[in-house]
């Protein structure tokens, strides 16, 4: 229970959501962190009033914290499949983080199970730090999430270049824009998702503003596209979210390219540096799926009237 709440909370920066995510009083998630802080003997959280934000302790533990998880969660799998004759059945775990193109692996998924009928697939969402953290740990056997700096130890493979993008309510001054850049969004508050969640995605934001000479201002966070388009809807800012994430045009809202230096993010399918054949015929399905996507979203017209797509090919990461 102390790791779940951990999560939770540096997940939603928030011990009211944290709990009612986990079906939980908030005095049970309070008491579950402080345990857990006496245990490691240090705090995991920065707690005011108004403001819930990880320490550095919490920041570096944090994709530990969702390995060990996944690990347990995989025993609890082991122990079930050994409980039911099936101990024999292979697994194969697959994470991947918020905002990345699920459809992709919905396609992927069917056909790695017919090629392997007698592996067991687990998904496991996960942010992409935490992915990393398991590759090395073996509790995971393929990720798929953003380009971060240090993948020592684990094979990256560049899925597609997402570009930023900003959701704007249809009555806003910003509205008519075909493409925005960071100045011009230097003095709006804006939505995005949770640096704890995304820290690649988000450090490639603040490079963008950086470069930009602008100042990111970031006054609400939230877990889910759908969330923030929420917000953006009820006059709250607006939201910042990448291609892959949006699967229909939010109604009342305009999406609008962002364009500058920066302003595109690698999505990326990772692997330990020897992969199961399982998760090495997931990747290559993966691939060759986003190729196929790429070069029909290229040869007609894109679902978003107003969003443009980027076209750079597909390239290699760390090998």
């Amino acid at each position: 229970m102390e790791l779940e709440a951990f999560v939770a909370v540096a997940e939603e920066l928030h011990f009211g959501r944290a709990a009612a995510r986990l079906h939980r009083g908030q005095p049970t998630v309070s008491d579950a962190v402080r345990r857990l802080e006496s245990t490691l003997g240090g705090r995991l959280f920065h707690r005011t009033s108004r403001r819930v934000s990880l320490t550095d302790l919490g920041e570096a533990l944090l994709p530990d914290a969702h390995a060990t998880l996944a690990q347990l969660r995989r025993f609890q799998q082991r122990g079930r499949s050994l409980a039911t004759g099936n101990g024999n059945r292979a697994t194969l775990v697959v994470a991947h983080a918020e905002y990345t193109g699920h459809q992709l692996l919905l396609r992927c998924l069917p056909q790695l199970r017919d090629l392997f009928p007698d592996v067991t697939i687990v998904p496991e969402a996960m942010p992409t730090t935490a992915q990393l953290a398991a590759l090395r740990a073996e509790t995971i056997g393929l990720g798929i999430g953003w380009a971060t700096g240090d993948v020592t130890g684990v094979r990256a493979r560049v899925l597609s270049t997402e570009r930023f993008m900003a959701l704007v309510p249809a009555t806003h001054p910003l509205a008519g824009h075909a493409v925005l850049s960071a100045s011009e969004l230097s003095t709006t508050g804006l939505l995005t998702w949770p640096h704890q969640i995304n820290s690649g995605l988000c450090d490639r934001l603040l490079s963008a503003f950086h470069i930009g000479g602008a100042d990111l201002r970031i006054i609400r966070t939230a877990d889910s596209v759908h969330a923030i388009a929420a917000h953006v809807a009820a006059g709250t800012g607006i939201g910042i979210t990448v291609e892959s994430a949006l699967d229909h045009q939010p109604p009342g809202l305009r999406i609008i390219p962002l364009t500058g230096p920066s302003t595109t993010a690698d999505q990326v399918v990772l692997t330990s540096t020897e992969p199961s054949d399982t998760a090495t015929a997931l990747r290559d399905l993966l691939l060759h799926a986003s190729a196929e996507s790429r070069s029909t979203d290229q040869s007609a017209p894109h679902a978003f009237p107003n969003a443009a797509m980027p076209s750079s090919p597909m390239t290699t990461a760390s090998p």
